[in-house]
């Protein structure tokens, strides 16, 4: 019988009469992102989903990797179906997992029954596959207790499966169950974690990028494109909506005091992010905002910017030092685009002394002279529509 996956159910296993609504999600993203590695066959049984290729053309390793970033699933493992006999299981221990037990200094066997039919206990199975294994591989030690290699053993309603050590899963719930929100993508750090954070929490992503031409260039629209691309491994693809913002942030050199340039910009940022989201069926922003890590986001200009706004905003790294953001930008693969030297519109216009405790009233004062509607449906007729894939050709 060929290799196949089981991938172990995270905390989807603790809902209730809506459980199946989150099992049907996670098998369909499932079943898509397996789509490009050939043909499988995908189901859940006892919160655990396998996949199985259905035929040798099927490239396995493309579809391990991409299995590891496949929100909903806690861990995985590569295992050996056969028949649920103690021979047919030793013999595929034997075939499967032989050359590793030989690699290792101790081990020991590890039995789940979940089909109660069986007629041995989980330790009266361990015990027989290990006294065999013991034998048959006299240089590796028994150790019960801290084994350096763990054999697997679970009897399953359809057959038996034998595997080594599972691997982490991506964690989180399947995306798509979570409704769907508009993210404000800049080309940092910050913006792409913050899109693969609730994308974790199972929301559908789609991004707008606010695009400053000719003080950013070319160069800074394609690296926010790739990373739209990156975050996709583990969201699937989305739509990112780029936005001419050139004439704003000069009506707002132009008309507005210093101090209160970016306050302002933002301000345009949230409502435009706003508009798009609600004509794309999205409930909620999503920004890359973190507690006093710049003059912009203190709790007074945050409180400023996010007014023009009426649905939720959620702000996943508002608690997160640098170093944590850092490190899970580095894990999804999104650091070394992020810090390409190609800068985004936020850096543009950047005052000396920026407003860090502005009030609501000063805010708008400070934006009388603007015709900020007519600026946001100019802004709004510029929205280039681009759908992006983790399959396609890298643009950095």
């Amino acid at each position: 019988m060929n290799e196949i996956f089981l991938m172990k159910l995270g905390e989807i296993v603790l809902k209730g009469a809506n459980k199946r609504q989150f099992e049907n999600k996670l098998r369909q993203n499932v079943r898509r992102r397996m789509k490009p590695f050939g043909n499988f066959d995908v189901y859940i049984m006892q919160s655990t989903v396998y996949v199985q290729p259905l035929d040798q053309e099927a490239d396995l390793e493309g579809a391990w990797a991409a299995c590891h970033t496949i929100f909903g699933v806690v861990s995985l493992c590569r295992c050996r179906p056969c028949e649920k006999d103690l021979d047919a299981i030793y013999n595929a221990i034997e075939e499967y997992l032989g050359e590793d037990l030989d690699c290792a200094k101790s081990f020991k066997v590890e039995s789940k029954r979940s089909d109660k039919a069986f007629p041995m206990t989980s330790i009266a199975i361990s015990q027989e596959i290990g006294g065999r294994l013991a034998e048959a591989h006299p240089t590796v030690e028994v150790d019960v207790h801290h084994p350096e290699y763990t054999v697997y053993v679970e009897i399953r309603d359809l057959a038996a499966y034998v595997h080594g050590p599972a691997e982490p899963g991506a964690g989180g719930l399947p995306t798509g169950v979570g409704g769907r929100a508009m993210c404000l993508l800049s080309g940092g750090i910050d913006s792409p974690v913050a899109a693969y954070m609730m994308a974790k929490r199972g929301m559908e992503i789609e991004c707008v990028h606010f695009f400053s031409y000719p003080y950013t260039s070319q160069l800074a629209r394609d690296k926010v494109l790739e990373l739209a691309r990156l975050v996709t491994r583990y969201s699937g693809r989305m739509t990112v909506n780029i936005v001419s913002f050139t004439k704003i942030q000069e009506q707002i050199r132009d008309h507005c005091p210093e101090e209160f340039f970016t306050l302002i910009m933002r301000r345009f940022m949230m409502e435009i992010a706003q508009r798009i989201a609600k004509a794309d069926g999205c409930g909620a922003l999503i920004t890359g905002e973190n507690l006093g890590q710049v003059a912009s986001q203190t709790m007074e200009a945050m409180t400023v910017t996010g007014a023009v706004v009426d649905i939720p905003i959620f702000m996943p790294l508002i608690g997160m030092d640098k170093e944590e953001i850092v490190t899970i930008a580095r894990k999804i693969g999104t650091l070394d685009t992020s810090i390409l030297p190609y800068e985004d519109c936020c850096t543009v216009f950047t005052p000396k002394h920026p407003k860090t405790k502005p009030t609501l009233g000063q805010v708008l004062h400070a934006e009388q002279k603007l015709d900020r509607e007519a600026l946001i449906r100019e802004a709004l007729e510029t929205v280039e529509k681009l759908t992006v894939r983790y399959h396609d050709d890298p643009l950095l």
